[in-house]
């Protein structure tokens, strides 16, 4: 939301008073925490401190490297729930330290520190880094403010603000050559300076502006983060009001966020996800490759079982199989039925499936949403398990499904009864959930069970305490490392309940691009596990279309094969060409290649859960901080630390990446090309660019394996890649437990691996 008409103009119908000076500051008896008190204007008399609005300015010392700050107006003001959890591993010590000279006040908590000013008539605080080696951002003139709509000409009119709708905002500074990332899943480009951007979870596809997934948190190039604690929506200007700072503004009358210093981008994930979660641990089974019906497809027991005959007959490895919405019968979503003309005994039918090996586990499509045809509306109804409106109707519109209404997960009783309904779908052999939806939530006339939230903080929540339930229901059932979702909605914490998709997009090249950005930008937010509708939602994709997306989509973490309309086994798509590059042919080489990449994968996710940081897709610039160019890359990605990959996006085979600095060892054909280049190659559909990183040791699985799980001590391969003397791979079981570690060592100058003995 922009406040202001250029540089000089308040914006027409807008009034925004700004903090204009540092008139007191207040300490806390611990040492942890400023109180500044900031006038909107400058106090030369003491008449200037009549008829006159403050801000008050909170600086606390959180742990170490982080900082937070509050603007606060009207302190009487109720601070509603919901609130984000925040430390739920437990918050850290910190140990704080003020110091004053003439020049002002600093407060350090570790290793960032921020600096305010004691210049009379002066607004200006500064966050550097405690060791005075880096500058981050500060807060100078008319950078904090408090702001009315409709502009008011009295403060009369303020006894009554049920027509005026009040603000609070801050500006911090963007330095020069500054760029921002992340902020959830967004589509458009990778770096967000000169955009707007409004955090509102919505269910607008992956070509707009919109998200499913808002994460107020943003990363900047130059080594820290900002964390916008508020639920609700939030509006930045990204260089897009002024251009040389980030507007950050709610309604209400406070507004809190932690700045978080790093150095390098992945301690400052590191640092974020301490504050708001780590990511939660998935199992191994579930990097496998995953089929799904598609969404409005015609599919009964006997096409599912023709899809996964159909997958063995041609090789392809195929771990999950996914009952997408007409599992269920037509008008009674979701209500956790099996529709039985379809599926006459789903359990019969899923444990000979599992049995028979044609896959080892089962998901199906859920959402919180519940249509009124069903008997278990009213049930949910007359027990008050849904949301109402303020006048106590159901609140209820047509939109998706006929009369449907919302699960009201601030009940306890209808959580509990949720769960019950999961639980008979466990019992009859369901292992994953696909936890769709959870966006189109209501912010206006509504009343939840617990009358003491705010329902415009709960627009975004709900994607946190919905996937929360579902994800618990799964650990509960099956342990707490064996819980998987393929949620589409989330916000700030939602990381910790593994796994997101990116939602619905189109089948072409452009698409494929759009996800991947959205999927980079999400990694930047402390999300572990990211997966794609592989070969897209709507829309057919051709056979080029598909077979690139494969490419794709089986070097993500996850991997789904899902549509809208049409089906997505491969030899729909081409007819069944038996060809070496035909569709099934592809998508088997790629989901073996998966196969045998595990043992990485999974030592790559243990690294991943602890720090925050994202498996694959992950951004260039999370592996190279220090080279500019890798911070623009949005057309490649690091699968994990050691691998790069560089998706084709041209009917050609066309493709155009980057290599930074080392030699780059491409898995195709061993050859080494130095970095740092730009590179051009064309490729048919059987290859993409993948490079391993000079100083890399793998433990892969075997040529043509087709197993996701196994013993990773046998039946595997070890390679090295330009080694070194700090070359190593540490191994982990199946549970994350530490098997050893293999390393590298050069004998009468030829370099040989060392440690094999924790392989059998």
């Amino acid at each position: 939301m922009k406040f202001r008409d250029g540089m000089w103009l308040v914006a027409e119908g807008k009034r925004v008073e700004y903090a204009e000076e540092i008139y007191s500051i207040d300490e806390s008896s611990d040492g942890k925490k400023l109180s500044l008190l900031c006038p909107t204007m400058q106090i030369r008399s003491r008449g200037d401190t009549l008829n006159r609005p403050t801000l008050t300015i909170d600086i606390e010392a959180v742990t170490d490297g982080i900082i937070s700050v509050e603007v606060t107006h009207w302190h009487g003001a109720l601070n509603k729930p919901p609130h984000f959890e925040l430390f739920p591993g437990g918050e850290p010590s910190v140990e704080a330290k003020l110091q004053k000279s003439s020049s002002g006040t600093t407060l350090s908590s570790g290793a960032i520190s921020a600096a305010i000013t004691s210049e009379p008539h002066t607004f200006d605080i500064r966050f550097h880094s405690t060791d005075g080696k880096h500058k981050l951002t500060s807060l100078l003139n008319r950078s904090v403010a408090l702001a009315y709509d409709p502009a008011t000409s009295s403060p009369m009119q303020t006894s009554d603000m049920r027509e005026i709708h009040h603000y609070v905002l801050t500006q911090t500074t963007l330095g020069v050559g500054e760029q921002v990332y992340g902020l959830g899943e967004r589509f458009g480009a990778l770096n967000k300076v000169g955009q707007s951007v409004s955090l509102w979870n919505a269910d607008g596809g992956t070509s707009s502006e919109q998200a499913y997934k808002n994460v107020p948190f943003w990363l900047s190039n130059r080594g820290y983060g900002i964390f916008i604690d508020a639920p609700e929506r939030v509006e930045l200007e990204i260089g897009s009001e002024r251009c040389c700072r980030v507007q950050t503004s709610v309604e209400g009358q406070r507004l809190k966020w932690y700045i978080i210093y790093g150095p390098s981008p992945k301690e400052v994930l590191d640092k974020y996800t301490i504050l708001t979660g780590r990511p939660g641990k998935v199992p191994p089974w579930s990097f496998g490759l995953w089929l799904t019906t598609s969404f409005t497809t015609e599919y009964d027991d006997k096409t599912v079982s023709s899809f996964l005959e159909g997958m063995k007959e041609r090789d392809i490895p195929l771990e999950v199989f996914h009952y997408d919405c007409f599992w269920l019968r037509a008008f009674h979503w979701c209500d956790f039925i099996f529709d039985t003309k379809s599926f006459p005994d789903p359990k019969s039918s899923i444990a000979r499936f599992k049995a028979s090996g044609l896959i080892s586990k089962v998901c199906v499509w859920i959402n919180p949403y519940l249509g009124q045809r069903s008997p278990v509306f009213a049930e949910a109804a007359s027990k008050g398990y849904l949301l109402r409106r303020k006048n106590g109707d159901i609140f209820q519109w047509d939109l998706w499904q006929a009369g449907m209404g919302l699960i009201d997960f601030t009940n306890p009783a209808a959580c509990d009864w949720y769960v019950a309904c999961l639980n008979k779908l466990f019992d009859i052999g369901v292992d994953a959930l696909k936890t769709d939806f959870g966006e189109r939530v209501p912010s206006r006339d509504v009343q939840w069970h617990d009358t003491s939230v705010d329902p415009g903080k709960m627009h975004n929540y709900y994607a946190f305490i919905y996937n929360k339930l579902v994800y618990e229901a799964l650990q509960a059932r099956y342990g707490a490392d064996q819980a998987v979702l393929f949620a589409r909605s989330a916000t700030a914490g939602t990381q910790r309940f593994p796994l997101q998709w990116g939602g619905d997009c189109e089948s072409t090249f452009e698409a494929m691009a759009e996800s991947l950005r959205g999927g980079l930008s999400l990694g930047l937010c402390g999300y572990a596990f990211w997966s794609v509708d592989i070969g897209g939602f709507e829309g057919t994709p051709d056979a080029a279309v598909y077979k690139r997306w494969v490419q794709f989509g089986l070097l993500c973490s996850h991997s789904r094969l899902h549509g809208s309309n049409s089906y997505r086994v491969p030899w729909l798509v081409d007819d069944d060409d038996q060809s070496e590059e035909g569709c099934s042919a592809v998508l088997r080489k790629f989901a073996q290649l998966k196969c045998r990449l595990m043992p990485y994968l999974w030592s790559e996710s243990q690294q991943a859960i602890k720090h925050g940081w994202p498996v694959s897709v992950r951004a260039m610039a999370l592996e190279f901080p220090e080279d500019r160019t890798a911070w623009s890359c949005d057309t490649q990605f690091m699968l994990g630390s050691r691998i790069l990959v560089a998706p084709v996006f041209d009917q050609s085979g066309e493709v155009e990446f980057y290599l930074p600095t080392g030699k780059w060892t491409s898995w195709w054909d061993g050859k080494a090309i130095e970095g740092p280049k730009w590179v051009k190659e064309t490729h048919g559909f059987t290859t993409l660019p993948i490079y391993v990183r000079q100083g890399t040791l793998l433990v892969l699985g075997k040529e043509g394996e087709k197993r996701t799980v196994w013993d990773w001590r046998q039946d595997v391969e070890v390679k090295l890649f330009e080694p070194d003397a700090e070359t190593g791979f540490t191994l982990f079981d199946q549970e994350g437990k530490e098997l050893g570690t293999l390393g590298a060592e050069e004998v009468n100058g030829e370099w040989k691996v060392s440690g094999q003995d924790i392989l059998d």
